[in-house]
């Protein structure tokens, strides 16, 4: 089984990363930098064709989404959410999903099982508005309908689309005081992404498995 995996060189998607090759899975893991990673900068045509050249006539039974980004944890309302922030962070959590997924399409429809697995957030969701990270916040509701209207379209060629809350995460982007550790969220998201088929496409699920609302 192949699975590749957008940003893994850190948080989640390093702790995905290291399940998957534990599990005996052929992992392409892609990041911007490192001699380790597939190159790729999901915000960037030509680099998202470049992955494609080089995993051309690959099957991948899994694409896993995780590449993103949360820059306006501290801007205020007054004079911050710049609008370059939001072009630059709707780039990777939204724009960057869907070339990803465009890119390695022929892939999956290579697989006998294709899944696709998009790293959301509650933060997106309509029932969730405590107010502040505004550009996140939109960027990931975007996200989680992205996922809903890909599981629709994808259904036609038999490809499983997920949508996941990772949960609270002591990672860069959760911060020191988040709720679990990458070891938990990865345990959780595998589970779940092993669990996801036809049956199940274009749910929005918590990492520990409770249906979250859109």
């Amino acid at each position: 089984m192949h699975v590749v995996i957008t940003g893994a060189n850190r948080g989640i998607g390093a702790a995905l990363h290291s399940r998957y090759r534990a599990a005996g899975w052929q992992v392409t893991a892609t990041a911007r930098q490192g001699a380790e990673f597939l190159p790729l900068d999901v915000t960037d045509p030509e680099s998202q064709r470049a992955m494609a050249h080089a995993l051309d006539g690959k099957a991948v039974d899994l694409l896993i989404c995780n590449a993103g980004t949360y820059p306006d944890k501290h801007q205020n309302l007054a004079d911050g959410y710049p609008a370059q922030m939001w072009a630059d962070t709707f780039a990777t959590n939204v724009t960057g999903v869907f070339m990803s997924v465009q890119a390695l399409l022929p892939n999956l429809q290579m697989s006998h099982t294709p899944k696709l697995a998009i790293i959301a957030s509650q933060m997106g969701s309509s029932t969730r508005a405590p107010g502040g990270s505004y550009v996140y916040r939109a960027s990931k509701a975007a996200a989680i309908n992205l996922g809903r209207n890909l599981a629709t379209d994808l259904a036609q060629l038999d490809i499983a689309v997920g949508i996941y809350h990772p949960g609270w995460v002591r990672t860069d982007m959760g911060g020191d005081a988040a709720a679990i550790s990458t070891d938990q969220s990865a345990d959780g998201l595998v589970a779940r992404i092993d669990a996801l088929s036809m049956d199940t496409t274009g749910r929005f699920l918590t990492w520990d498995g409770h249906d979250h609302p859109f």
